[in-house]
């Protein structure tokens, strides 16, 4: 067994593709107009949904990131060796920001910005 792929729900799968792209340099992999695309982020692919689609897949429901006033207890994690040129693309993107760069006790550096579909994404430094 191994991670193939993580996928979020979001209003507009091809807007947030158009995120990630502008806000982190990630390419697209793909996307289809039923409301389903990738980013490429090495060997685990990053995937977004459609809420319709997300509806077809959950018919009883699930809590919309977009919807929730604090973001969702999970994250994603992007690493890079530029934790604040990262962070400054991301905002000047759209994100919002939610905790500047700071260093952990470990030395890692570590921000965090909520994307405009309501994901939390942590851009950290790697952990050495």
């Amino acid at each position: 067994m191994k991670l193939g792929y993580t996928i979020l729900y979001v209003r507009d799968a091809e807007a947030s593709l158009v995120f990630f792209e502008k806000a982190f340099g990630l390419p697209r992999r793909f996307y289809h107009e039923s409301g389903y695309g990738e980013i490429d982020t090495g060997s685990t692919a990053l995937g977004f949904a459609s809420h319709e689609l997300g509806a077809s897949n959950l018919p009883h429901g699930y809590v919309r990131a977009d919807e929730s006033p604090l973001p969702l207890g999970m994250e994603i994690a992007l690493v890079t060796d530029d934790v604040s040129g990262a962070y400054k693309q991301a905002l000047d993107a759209g994100a919002v920001a939610l905790k500047e760069p700071t260093q952990k006790p470990w030395g890692q550096i570590v921000a965090y910005v909520r994307c405009p579909d309501g994901l939390l994404v942590e851009l950290c430094s790697p952990v050495v």
